[in-house]
């Protein structure tokens, strides 16, 4: 079997707020846990406690994903800060 090539370029990744991806979904995780937790008694006869405790383990996972993302947010924003100081701006759209 031969090694399969891509014939043309990948495209550029796209770039969109992040921050607030993760926040939601992380606000999401929680509001789901909050759900589920009335219904704790009949997770836990029926098998699927599971669910209960998959939500709160994204939202805090979603809590470290906030933190990180906002982090890198603040980091492409001191660099390219930088770079527009130094006058080596680069192209619009391009995050250097």
């Amino acid at each position: 079997m031969t090694k399969w090539t891509p014939t043309h370029e990948a495209p550029e990744p796209l770039e969109g707020n992040v921050v607030a991806t993760v926040t939601g979904g992380t606000l999401l995780w929680f509001v789901l846990f909050l759900g589920l937790l009335p219904f704790y008694g009949w997770l836990d006869d029926h098998g699927h406690l599971w669910w209960l405790w998959t939500c709160l383990a994204g939202g805090g996972l979603g809590l470290i994903g906030v933190w990180y993302v906002r982090k890198r947010d603040a980091a492409i924003k001191r660099h390219q800060a930088a770079q527009r100081a130094a006058g080596n701006t680069p192209p619009a759209g391009e995050a250097g």
